[in-house]
């Protein structure tokens, strides 16, 4: 992990320095032995091995210059996949996403959120507390939304705490239907006028479809990544794909396109070799899908659980995976539509988005149904966080409903911390002898 170099930047913008450097200490070692260690990595991740020995260090320094350039970009932080990078990429901005994936200052956070609040939450908080985001002291804006009920009361807390700019987007309850795309493309609207108070830029029809196009792009690559992983033997670990997306959360767009898309290059020579092999997860490898709760950077636990326990997980149905790139190709003319109309086209787009805070949430299982078939999975590991409602409440349902289909399925909950790991450990392992008889 890079440090030194980077301490008078990292100073400058207040992080406390002790706590950073355990943080990084922690997290490189952590990288080094679920990561490093795996055989038959393609050769195209060492791209990603770089990112995130530099998780702090290049990217910010990147940020921190352009922000000091002529230009100022507009840097926007959020919390969700349903904030439109889009819009910020329009007024020339920069999009960084900011939920926390480690257990930092859980004490600390629990003056100001309950106990039971889920460990993303709590730990976006901590890392605030604690000192130990550069990400979020380089923002000009936070945005939060309205989806589950802590985040809801989450967000009347942060401010305070933050003391940066913060935006609320109000989130519809149900979807796919008229009143629920208007109030999307409502709470989008208003969002596209802040964003252009802040950055003094208007948002004009040529800079949207510009920008709707960068992120297309991502998401394609995304998309390819995911639909190469449905080869036997698995061309790449279930690890290297969660943080592949994971990454894709604060990376400039378009190199981390052109990154994913040289893996896929790899990967596609992989499949066409015949003769490879995976030493890792040789053919016939038990499959298997995630589904639930994201996982921010560093949450790597249960992927390398499952991974160390004789499977390979071969898709994600959650906002780090399938959720992210969902539907995602956003058709917009090359003429004839005005911002409005394609702030409309957006809201279409996030409103197809399964999220669990969705009532009525039947095209969620669907969804889940249909991964299975692609990824040619043969079973699913529904994940939960403590005190995540809306996901625990479906997975109890989605756990009755795969059974019935012939889906073997476990639902597990956990949090960040590693107290339960040799018990998640004893449970993934006995799912995983269950799947192979």
């Amino acid at each position: 992990m890079a440090t030194e170099k980077y301490k008078e930047l990292w100073s400058t913008l207040g992080l406390n320095l002790q706590n950073h450097d355990g943080l990084l200490q922690v997290l490189g070692k952590t990288y080094g032995g679920l990561f490093l260690t795996q055989k038959s990595r393609p050769q195209t991740m060492d791209y990603f091995n770089f990112v995130v020995s530099e998780i702090h260090g290049f990217r910010v320094a990147e940020i921190a210059k352009a922000k000091d350039s002529k230009d100022h970009p507009l840097v926007v932080g959020g919390y969700c996949t349903f904030i439109p990078e889009e819009l910020v990429v329009a007024v020339g901005g920069i999009m960084i996403g900011l939920c926390a994936g480690a257990e930092v200052a859980s004490e600390q956070a629990e003056r100001y959120v309950p106990r039971n609040t889920c460990s993303l939450i709590k730990s976006t908080l901590g890392f605030k507390l604690a000192g130990v985001c550069p990400y979020l002291e380089l923002c000009d804006l936070i945005v939060g939304e309205l989806t589950c009920e802590g985040k809801s009361k989450a967000w009347e807390v942060f401010p305070d705490i933050i003391k940066k700019p913060f935006h609320v987007i109000e989130m519809p309850k149900t979807r796919g239907n008229d009143r629920s795309i208007k109030l999307l493309a409502e709470e989008y609207a208003r969002f596209a006028t802040k964003l252009e108070q802040l950055s003094g830029k208007k948002i004009t029809p040529e800079s949207l479809r510009a920008a709707t196009e960068i992120v297309n792009a991502k998401r394609r690559a995304l998309q390819r990544l995911a639909d190469l992983r449905s080869a036997d033997p698995a061309p790449i670990s279930g690890l290297d794909s969660l943080l592949v997306n994971q990454i894709a959360f604060f990376d400039d767009p378009v190199r981390f396109t052109a990154s994913v898309n040289k893996i896929c290059d790899e990967l596609e020579t992989r499949i066409a070799n015949k003769e490879w092999t995976n030493d890792q997860f040789p053919k016939g490898t038990p499959r298997l899908l995630i589904s639930g709760c994201p996982m921010a950077l560093p949450n790597w636990k249960v992927p390398a659980i499952v991974e160390t326990s004789g499977a390979v997980i071969v898709g994600e149905e959650t906002c780090t995976g399938e959720r992210g790139f969902q539907k995602g190709q956003i058709e917009i003319p090359a003429e004839g539509m005005d911002v409005a109309q394609m702030i409309q086209k957006l809201s279409e787009r996030y409103n197809c988005i399964d999220c669990a805070i969705f009532s009525e949430n039947k095209s969620r299982l669907a969804h889940i149904e249909e991964l299975v078939k692609r990824t040619k999975a043969q079973g699913v590991v529904l994940y939960g966080l403590h005190f995540c409602t809306s996901y625990l409440f479906e997975a109890m349902d989605f756990e009755r409903q795969l059974e019935k289909k012939g889906i073997p399925t476990l639902r597990i909950e956990t949090d960040y911390s590693a107290e339960d790991s040799a018990q998640l450990k004893t449970r993934l392992e006995a799912f995983i002898e269950r799947i192979k008889q």
